[in-house]
């Protein structure tokens, strides 16, 4: 079938994105769903900072490829051997799909899935492939969703079936940024009730962190960024407190989520635990980026240092618990979302994330 989509043609374009225009909006064609694959109509797609982190180049991943991973749509179609998905349900799309076999599968979250993360590398989908073809020939797959289109055909793996009530901004949201900073505060940070908790990086992200950790019951939460707008953001939402990177030293937390993607945040978040806190690091620098502190200063008062990918969240866990959390009023995950936008608006919305003028722009592929 023929669909929209906003494809990457080109890592590293210069800003303003609005002027250089690194998305191109083009027909191009989806193959129908193949064995364990299922077809969707996009009805919401956050715009993230890993998007903006393939089109930088900070992120590198193979070109042309129609970008977008954080989304919720709608079932049309099912392949063969699809079980429990039936047209016309709305799904949460999750940007690792899980095979369910390997040894990153049995980790309850904390590896990522072996095939599923070579998949998303190469610009497949998990079972192998792609199914996206333009003018010039195949199209690469982002995260295995490419959500910034009409339509998409993922593996049945990358979804999670969700109720009706929940509206399409609500769902898309739940996909990467709570799964991603709500995941860093329940799983791999494992914060209790009563602790105090430092967010670093008020994007989306280390804002759906900051919710999340006031829905659990954490004490003191401090918000830190170097924008002020961002800390007034946070307070806006729940922050018990907020200051700049260079006062966060002296924080002392029992638990700092890193947000960022930059080598000074991780640092930052490091040196606000306390003896014995966590530093839970889910950012993606660029892989070239190194850091500087001297392990001493973990050996000597046990603190630790938490790699997080997505959250060291199992999609079909954490999303109907986080559901859960929103439908009791306890985690307003729609208050991340700044603006509806089209397909056609991408560019100009691009340069609105990379100025850090924006939290969650909501893509409305059909607008």
């Amino acid at each position: 079938m023929r669909i929209r989509g906003a494809v990457l043609r080109q890592l590293g374009v210069d800003r303003p994105y609005h002027e250089t225009a690194p998305l191109s909006v083009e027909e191009v064609e989806l193959d129908p769903p193949g064995p364990g694959e299922v077809l969707l109509e996009i009805e919401a797609a956050g715009l993230c900072h890993s998007d903006l982190s393939v089109v930088d180049g900070n992120r590198p991943r193979p070109v042309p490829m129609l970008l977008g991973h954080e989304a919720a749509g709608r079932v049309v179609e099912v392949g063969d051997d699809v079980e429990n998905l039936d047209a016309g349900q709305r799904v949460v799309l999750s940007y690792l799909p899980a095979c369910g076999d390997c040894s990153g599968c049995a980790s309850d979250g904390r590896r990522p899935c072996v095939p599923g993360s070579a998949a998303n590398g190469s610009g497949e989908l998990l079972r192998g492939g792609r199914r996206l073809r333009g003018e010039t020939g195949e199209i690469n797959h982002h995260l295995g969703v490419s959500a910034f289109a009409t339509h998409a055909v993922v593996d049945a793996r990358s979804v999670v079936p969700v109720d009706d009530d929940v509206p399409v901004e609500v769902a898309a949201v739940m996909g990467c940024a709570v799964l991603t900073g709500g995941g860093a505060i329940v799983n791999a940070g494992s914060v209790s009730e009563g602790e105090r908790v430092a967010i670093v990086g008020l994007g989306g992200v280390g804002l759906a962190a900051l919710l999340v950790a006031e829905a659990v019951g954490a004490g003191e939460i401090v918000g830190v960024d170097p924008r002020p707008e961002k800390r007034r953001i946070a307070e806006e939402l729940g922050a018990t407190g907020t200051c700049a990177p260079e006062d966060a030293t002296a924080l002392g937390v029992d638990c700092a989520v890193e947000s960022a993607g930059t080598g000074p945040a991780v640092e930052t978040a490091i040196r606000a635990t306390g003896p014995g806190g966590r530093a839970v690091l889910v950012g993606l620098p660029h892989p070239d980026v190194r850091t500087d502190f001297a392990p001493v200063e973990l050996v000597a008062t046990g603190r630790s240092i938490i790699g997080s990918y997505m959250g060291t969240s199992v999609p079909t866990r954490d999303v109907p618990r986080f559901l859960d959390m929103w439908r009791e009023g306890r985690l307003p995950v729609e208050r991340l979302v700044s603006g509806h936008i089209g397909l056609d608006d991408l560019n100009d919305a691009l340069e609105d994330l990379a100025a850090a003028r924006v939290l969650r722009q909501c893509v409305l592929p059909h607008r």
